[in-house]
């Protein structure tokens, strides 16, 4: 089958049309906000104005009618005084006005620079799905690109976000609200960058044969208390159930600490991606003989059979448009797994949910050769 074969360009033609047709909408539904939001701004600022100048008006005609009969030289002066407090009056309102235009333009620029990021993001996911279509996405130069892409729209989200932050000013209404939203933004954006690059270099360090471990003996059960306390706000605004369950509280392990929560971190972090609003996710420990196993049982939509192994594979997704990680979790779980003498598996069946367990030998145990 020739590249030619692998879609039709016709379709693909209509779907990029019906895409520029979308943004032009888009723009135009804006601009028409944009312009009904400053025109009613406008009017409601107008009548403020008007309502204002009558009251003065007012306020100076009964200051005239108990003047009478003063001089003329007092009536001069009161005259050049009003003239005054006029041109200030209009000085501060045309100030006014130049400010309100210029805090429209910033976030006009800044609106449309959002618009333009998101639709190149857009525009390059969807270059990519094509191309994913044509060719399965599985050589090291797409997945370079894959990252670059990635670490390029964090940086983007970030810069976007600072700039922002910089715009905020004094005086304007709840300063430290608008700073604290755009840091706690920065943090994220941080967070993830620092997640996705720790995945590369534990990639790096696996595909050397140097994937650091320091093992030292800990309570099997600290594990499952701190990996749960991690996912509890997070499930609870995903709206999914987080349980334990263990039997055996005593079981200690040789292990690296930091490493073992990682596994569990990315096991549960997976499934909580797969689990609907009002699911359930389990995470248990019991002891099996000379070992103990830990499991991570989800109510999500569940595996192919013929899948349960694949899972485990580098860059491997169940959804080729799911672009919320890049195939790394399960992989390197296994591999650290395998490098503390454990074993890692799935089992399930399509809408039946899903659960990973692993193992690892207990203080003292045997261990068979890595």
């Amino acid at each position: 089958m020739t590249n030619g074969d692998k879609h039709d360009p016709h379709q693909r033609s209509s779907t990029d049309e019906s895409l520029r047709s979308e943004r032009r909408k888009t723009d135009l539904e804006l601009a028409a906000r944009s312009e009904a939001v400053r025109s009613v701004a406008t009017d409601v600022l107008s009548e403020a104005r008007d309502k204002a100048d009558v009251v003065l008006s007012d306020a100076r005609d009964l200051e005239d009618r108990n003047s009478a009969g003063q001089s003329r030289q007092l009536v001069a002066d009161r005259s050049n005084a009003r003239a005054h407090e006029d041109a200030a009056l209009q000085q501060q309102r045309n100030d006014a006005d130049a400010t309100a235009r210029r805090e429209r333009q910033r976030r006009n620029l800044a609106l449309a620079g959002l618009l333009a990021f998101e639709r190149e993001d857009t525009d390059l996911r969807l270059e990519i799905e094509r191309e994913r279509v044509d060719k399965a996405l599985t050589s090291r130069e797409d997945f370079l690109a894959m990252v670059s892409h990635d670490l390029r729209s964090l940086l983007g989200g970030i810069a976007l976000n600072a700039e922002l932050l910089g715009d905020v000013e004094e005086g304007t209404d709840e300063p430290f609200a608008k700073v604290k939203r755009y840091g706690a933004s920065i943090q994220r954006f941080s967070a993830r960058m620092n997640r996705l690059v720790g995945d590369l270099i534990d990639i790096a360090s696996i595909e050397a044969g140097k994937l650091s471990m320091l093992r030292v003996r800990h309570n099997a059960s600290a594990l499952l208390r701190d990996s749960l306390e991690a996912f509890e706000p997070a499930a609870a605004m995903q709206g999914v159930e987080l349980a334990s369950k263990q039997d055996d509280t005593t079981a200690v392990v040789e292990l690296d600490y930091e490493r073992i929560l990682q596994v569990l971190t990315n096991v549960v972090g997976n499934a909580l991606k797969f689990t609907p609003r009002g699911g359930r996710i389990t995470v248990s420990l019991e002891r099996r003989g000379e070992e103990v196993c830990y499991s991570v049982v989800d109510t999500g939509c569940g595996i192919a059979p013929d899948l349960l192994d694949t899972v485990f594979m580098r860059y491997y997704q169940s959804n080729v448009g799911d672009r919320r990680g890049l195939g790394l979790g399960l992989f390197i779980a296994k591999s650290i797994v395998e490098g503390h003498g454990g074993r890692i598996w799935a089992e399930s069946s399509p809408g039946q949910g899903c659960t990973v367990r692993f193992t690892l030998p207990l203080h003292g145990a045997p261990q068979a050769a890595v």
